[in-house]
């Protein structure tokens, strides 16, 4: 296997993200790697959703928000043993990653992905393999299984309802 003594891992709050999260604190750990978070708030998808009438009360919630999705993933890798360094970045999110996994000259970035099939595939196209091509370092790409997306969706609902 590879040694890996500088990873970059991608946290944007989402189920893969914290299948990415998870993932990444375990080679961490193992490899005792020097480890970075990133969070990216894509003001391009924001705008679009918002039908381009951001406000600047909006767009610093937008900012707000991403940096507290940075704050919780580093504390929980905290709790887990690993030292991370946070970072965070307006723009689009393959952009952000390969300009900081250049700049920190990282040996392997971890992402996470939702797998989809079929239609959902050929339609939406692969986020990700716009990365491959931006980085000159090796990618993890953290796909959760049906069955673990399941029961990730089972305990959001149940942390929702108040139980």
């Amino acid at each position: 296997m590879a040694s890996y003594k500088k990873i970059l891992l991608c946290y944007d709050g989402t189920r893969e993200g914290r299948k990415a999260l998870r993932c990444g604190a375990d080679l961490a750990l193992d490899l005792k790697a020097e480890t970075h978070l990133l969070s990216v708030v894509d003001m391009r998808t924001s705008i679009a959703q918002s039908a381009g009438l951001l406000t600047d009360v909006a767009c610093g919630r937008f900012e707000e928000a991403a940096r507290e999705i940075l704050q919780e993933g580093v504390n929980w890798l905290t709790e887990r043993g690993v030292q991370a360094h946070g970072h965070f970045a307006f723009g689009h999110p393959i952009d952000e990653i390969a300009n900081l996994a250049e700049e920190l000259k990282v040996d392997l970035v971890v992402v996470g992905h939702r797998c989809r099939s079929g239609l959902s595939r050929w339609w939406m196209g692969s986020g990700n393999t716009q990365l491959l091509d931006r980085v000159s370092c090796s990618i993890l790409v953290a796909c959760s299984t049906p069955q673990e997306q399941r029961k990730e969706a089972e305990l959001e609902a149940a942390a929702s309802s108040g139980r």
